[in-house]
């Protein structure tokens, strides 16, 4: 797998950047505070079962369908929610994946055409967001890179924790503060894994 280099800076997800990205009827805040789980071992099943649903919409179109985030490490506690990546030829050429992905269950919330082509569906539940990227794509990257050191380095996966916990009681109603509370954890960690 090829490095990718650090990210320069976290998504932008404040005041008129979020409500920009927003697709649809999606709330523009957080409507009940941030929580942190207890890892939960149904979360790899409750991937297989979305894999085969993203799979069996696309087909061929699915170049890869990845379990990340939190949910994806054994052992590492997390909101109830799964982080899947998916990679698409082109993420700008909705017409070629979000009507099948429409017609499966999920519903297109986020455009970010200047983050890498970034698209994120959600299913109606949110229990799923289905990030999309197009191939060899830096972030997507990263994602497996961090995903698969904190599988082997229970260090790291406790230290993430405890950060994650800590800006979750921190930032309770705020989802930009959450995600960029993490950002400087995840460098550290990225940093590790001898990303420059």
């Amino acid at each position: 797998m090829r490095i990718p280099p650090l990210p320069k800076a976290s998504l932008d997800l404040t005041g008129d950047k979020a409500t920009k990205r927003a697709v649809g009827n999606r709330p523009a805040n957080v409507t009940s505070p941030i929580t942190i789980d207890a890892y939960n071992p149904e979360w790899p099943a409750m991937f297989a079962k979305e894999e085969a649903a993203i799979r069996a919409a696309l087909g061929a179109k699915a170049l890869a369908v990845e379990h990340v985030g939190s949910t994806a490490v054994p052992g590492l506690a997390a909101k109830n929610r799964l982080d899947i990546d998916l990679i698409v030829a082109d993420p700008a050429d909705e017409d070629a994946y979000v009507p099948p992905l429409e017609a499966a269950g999920y519903l297109l919330r986020t455009r970010d055409p200047d983050w890498y082509g970034h698209r994120c569906l959600w299913t109606h539940d949110h229990g799923v967001n289905l990030h999309v990227f197009g191939p060899d794509c830096d972030e997507y990257l990263r994602h497996l890179i961090l995903r698969d050191r904190l599988r082997t380095h229970s260090e790291d996966r406790d230290r993430y924790a405890a950060e994650k916990q800590r800006i979750a009681q921190e930032h309770p109603m705020d989802m930009a503060l959450y995600v960029q509370g993490k950002t400087a954890i995840i460098i550290d960690i990225l940093k590790r894994c001898g990303l420059r």
